[in-house]
């Protein structure tokens, strides 16, 4: 995973900073709902998006199944059509065969599409070790890239940013730039200017892939702005390196996905610009094209029977835009590439959950199941989180020498709850401890391992009467027997 991202503290940690920025979370409460209200209204246009959502989710999973078969038929068609496959089992060596093959070219610069797989892999930091330098020409990974910034979004890297603060960064870090105002038309020009003769000297191209088509071997990537078109067929050598997660089978698949993807992510109907190549062709396009087929924990995610469905992801972000917990944090509280309700489930996977920032994850989400309901291909995100939630447990009780202080709760509790009558008793004190802290039904602050509960929040106090005395006063008659409520009959 990107080495930009080494080193930052767990989600609880970094969300507590990102709340307290107010600019960050107007940025974020603005761009989020604009987006949310786009995809609804052109989702609502198709009487058969539910059909449309079953069926991306079921080309996917039949495709992973057999997804040893389609990797090799991919492999096959690439070839036939004057490509060269490479294979990576992990980030380092997908930037060492990059690298290589730049290197080979004698280039010292590439201009690049915006690519969330070259993100995650910390590409750009491999070539610039190397003495290649590479040019984003996304509008936001620019932004980004000119900022010396982390990506905050999978489809708006810099949603964290507002105009006014982009103005700036062109005024400070762009030569040509001049006193470009905040107005998107003259932001986008200003880019466009910055951008043109880099386009235009790149002899290099390097790209992700949203789909590969099996029996062609076709790439293809959808963009809004036209520099993804220009990165793909105007420099003479062109580099795709794409997940090995992103195989459909037939041409005729993408047409689902063509329209579960726009109106999932852009609310746009289709996508301004779809550039689909098969390896290459004299006199049109690169004359050398090599796809790296990056697998960087995906082989692993393929065995786990519950968290394999995160590879249905077609990296579309709708989860992040109505996520109540990315609203409010942003996506560089997440410590990865992948932000939000994906990055949760996502990230754990590729990188595992050995680190402190990784561990944390699957518990940042309060399970509303919003992302479950806007997800094209149907990626049940909260079970996953849940099914994260428990290996995690599970794995920090196995390194541990003494039970945790959670575990030692959850063993007083099974002990309570196994017991009417410690029930009782646990509930009365709890009542009597309720009166003792809180204030007007709220108890603020709790003290030790509780403080973790009061924290962010107040918690409501115990009740003064619990259920099983509310019943015996109400249902019961003196002899124990239960009394009917004459409105019931």
């Amino acid at each position: 995973m990107s080495s930009a991202f080494l080193g930052m503290p767990p989600f609880p940690q970094a969300a507590r900073r990102a709340l307290a920025d107010t600019q960050l979370r107007r940025n974020l409460a603005g761009a989020t709902r604009t987006i949310r209200d786009k995809r609804a209204e052109v989702v609502r246009e198709l009487p058969d998006w539910e059909e449309l959502r079953e069926a991306g989710r079921a080309l996917k999973e039949r495709t992973l199944r057999h997804l040893d078969h389609y990797l090799l038929q991919l492999e096959e068609r690439v070839t036939a059509a004057g490509g060269q496959v490479h294979w990576a089992r992990d980030a380092a060596e997908a930037n060492r065969i990059v690298t290589r093959l730049v290197q080979e070219t004698g280039e010292r610069e590439v201009v690049k599409v915006k690519s969330m797989t070259t993100q995650e892999i910390g590409l750009n930091e491999a070539l610039d070790s190397a003495g290649i330098t590479a040019y984003e020409t996304d509008l936001a990974e620019l932004i980004v890239q000119l900022g010396e910034d982390l990506p905050s979004h999978i489809l708006v890297p810099a949603i964290h940013r507002n105009r006014a603060e982009i103005r700036d960064l062109f005024r400070r870090e762009m030569a040509d730039a001049g006193e470009v105002g905040d107005e998107p038309a003259e932001l986008a020009e200003a880019a466009r200017r910055h951008l043109r003769q880099k386009f235009l000297r790149a002899k290099v191209g390097i790209s992700g892939a949203n789909f590969l088509v099996a029996e062609t071997g076709t790439a293809v990537v959808v963009e809004s702005e036209g520099n993804g078109r220009m990165c793909l067929t105007l420099p003479e050598t062109l580099i795709s390196v794409v997940g090995i997660e992103k195989v459909v089978p037939t041409w005729q698949d993408l047409e689902v996905y063509l329209q579960l993807l726009p109106r999932s992510s852009t609310g746009e109907r289709m996508n301004p610009y779809t550039s689909t190549w098969t390896g290459t062709e004299d006199g049109d396009g690169p004359r050398s094209f090599h796809l790296v087929l990056l697998d960087a924990g995906r082989t692993d995610t393929l065995a786990d029977r519950i968290g394999r469905q995160t590879l249905n992801c077609i990296r579309c972000s709708a989860c992040l835009n109505v996520c109540p917990v990315y609203e409010r944090t942003g996506g560089h509280a997440y410590g990865s590439v992948y932000p939000g309700p994906i990055g949760a489930v996502l990230s754990p996977q590729l990188r595992g959950t050995g680190a402190a920032v990784d561990r944390s994850l699957p518990f940042a989400s309060t399970l509303c199941g919003a992302c479950y309901e806007v997800c094209p291909v149907k990626i049940d995100i909260p079970e996953v989180l849940v099914h994260l939630r428990a290996r995690v447990v599970e794995e920090t009780g196995e390194r541990r020498r003494t039970p945790s202080p959670e575990a030692l709760a959850m063993r007083a509790a099974k002990w309570v709850f196994s017991s009417p009558a410690r029930l009782a008793a646990a509930q009365r004190v709890a009542a009597l401890g309720g009166r003792a802290v809180g204030r007007r039904g709220r108890v603020g602050r709790l003290p030790g391992p509780l403080a973790g509960w009061t924290d962010a929040r107040d918690a409501p106090a115990p009740a003064r009467e619990t259920f099983r005395q509310w019943w015996k006063r109400t249902r019961l008659d003196s002899g124990g027997r239960g009394r009917t409520d004459e409105r019931s009959t």
